[in-house]
């Protein structure tokens, strides 16, 4: 969100705050190192790889006469031959034991609310004044950033939002939660053919609403999991949440052999609509929106050949020891004693130094190594010569294939657009995702990656790069890479509108 307000007897009027950082012009070389180290970490792997290949060129280059020469040096060296297979074996065996298990991504579902949640422009505001909560300033400031937030007429709100007046009750945010997860979860089930006592790890992100017992449990009572499940119940971890759940099901799945894991991704509005006149804390009311996801994961090695994506990296960054970047997007009560989550001036400037340190340290482990050379040798001229070098900037289109860019708002989707040098098709799947379910907290990225499937993008071998950033400040990052030409699901939620977007966006 890049507005801030400023009140006149004459009105409300949004002006624009500071953009986002050009966050590649300024670079911190301790970023660059921990990628580098991430990189020299599986050195050893990357130069075995070529040294088996000679290995295997030469022996085929062998003839009879050569074999037999050599099992007759053999013979007269049983020693040597003997130690040598005993290393054989025993290094095998730590390097089968040790290094990480492949995860694989084998499904997933979006949820899609049904066609009576949706809420137009003209309703949402004839909803905001006859509620009687809000003044004029505040509705006309709700006005003007509904107009440019890059949200469409289908965006859905909750059951209990569309009654007057509204009904924010315990029940009703049960009830939102259950239709979402479990209406996610049910399609997921069904297209995969996995029965739901075969799941091992549960992990469940929902950063405002955490009841007792937890959402987790909420799903192991409806599906009757089993009772040694590994569950996990992530809270108040802002809309960068997804990528931390799945960070976690990936070194779960390092631990448990043969496993499933289930990550589902949400938020929850009923209870967390803001009915005061706080600007600062109204902008959520005019981009949230209902949604979530439901991703199995399995480390099964007979899983790859059904499975769309494999999980490559994750590279996640929090600035929370910095004061501004913890409060920057902070739930509080306002002097009425309303809670909502306001959200800081600061936003977009702590948010460029959040993403600045994140793509720092992908970069090295995903850029090719010429990319990387000319990145390195620019960034230690700057450092060392001329402080007035301009750092080249890597192009992370030879990275990457298709990007999904968290659906926070227009203004940051814009921004990393310009600052990473992406074509208008690159940034398409988050535009068309804020226009068509609006800001779905955690689960966007994976509207954004059916939006892509969709349109028949995905071809085997293809990268993916999620990005998502939230509270606390973090900025988190998958990579996946496509192991097959990925077709839409069955349950695709964009399999009845697909046909009309992109549409063109008058803001």
């Amino acid at each position: 969100m890049n507005s801030e307000e400023n009140s006149s007897s004459n009105g409300v009027q949004i002006r624009q705050s500071r953009r986002l950082p050009d966050f590649l012009q300024s670079v911190n070389l301790k970023y660059v190192k921990l990628g580098y180290h991430y990189l020299i970490s599986h050195l050893l792997t990357l130069c075995l790889i070529p040294l088996m290949a000679v290995i295997i060129v030469e022996a085929s280059r062998l003839n009879l006469d050569d074999i037999h020469q050599l099992w007759l040096q053999l013979q007269y060296n049983l020693v040597s031959v003997i130690l040598f297979f005993a290393f054989l074996v025993f290094g095998s065996t730590v390097y089968i034991m040790t290094r990480p298990r492949s995860v694989y991504l084998v499904d997933y579902s979006c949820y899609l609310p049904p066609s009576h949640l949706k809420v137009k422009y003209q309703q949402f505001m004839e909803h905001s004044t006859l509620t009687g909560d809000f003044d004029e300033s505040s509705l006309e400031f709700q006005r003007k950033i509904l107009e440019r937030s890059g949200l469409g007429e289908e965006t859905c709100v909750p059951e209990a939002m569309h009654y007057l007046p509204p009904r924010p009750s315990m029940a009703a945010a049960r009830e939102e939660a259950e239709q979402v997860m479990l209406g996610a979860l049910d399609k997921l089930f069904a297209i995969t053919n996995v029965k739901p006592r075969d799941i091992g790890i549960l992990v469940v992100n929902c950063s405002l609403f955490n009841p007792t017992p937890s959402l987790s449990a909420m799903i192991i009572n409806k599906y009757k999991l089993r009772g040694n499940i590994r569950s996990f119940n992530l809270g108040g971890m802002g809309c960068s949440a997804g990528v931390i759940a799945v960070d976690l099901a990936k070194d779960m799945l390092q631990v448990l052999r043969n496993s499933y894991a289930i990550v589902v991704s949400t938020e929850n509005i009923t209870q967390n609509w803001y009915f005061g006149n706080k600007k600062s804390m109204l902008i959520p009311n005019c981009l949230f929106r209902v949604g979530g996801a439901a991703v199995l994961l399995s480390n099964k090695s007979a899983d790859r050949r059904r499975s769309k994506y494999k999980l490559v990296h994750v590279v996640r960054t929090h600035c929370g020891a910095n004061d501004k970047a913890f409060k920057c997007v902070y739930q509080e009560q306002d002097e009425a004693g309303k809670t909502g989550v306001s959200l800081s001036k600061d936003l977009m400037a702590i948010a460029g130094g959040a993403l600045k340190a994140n793509i720092t340290t992908l970069g090295p482990l995903v850029l090719p190594i010429s990319e990387q050379i000319l990145f390195f040798v620019t960034l230690v001229a700057k450092k060392l010569f001329n402080a007035k070098i301009k750092p080249y900037i890597p192009d992370f289109k030879l990275a990457f294939d298709h990007f999904c860019i968290h659906a926070g708002g227009r203004a940051v989707i814009d921004e990393l657009e310009k600052n990473l040098q992406l074509l208008p098709v690159h940034a398409e799947a988050s535009r068309m995702t804020l226009h068509r379910f609006g800001n779905t907290s955690s689960s966007s990225i994976w509207y954004e990656l059916a939006y892509t499937e969709a349109k028949g993008r995905m071809r085997k071998g293809n990268r993916v790069w999620q990005i998502a950033f939230g509270s606390g400040f973090k900025c988190n990052s998958a990579v996946w890479v496509a192991l097959q030409n990925v077709k839409p699901s069955p349950n695709n939620p964009w399999k009845d509108c697909i046909h009309r977007y992109p549409v063109q966006l008058n803001l």
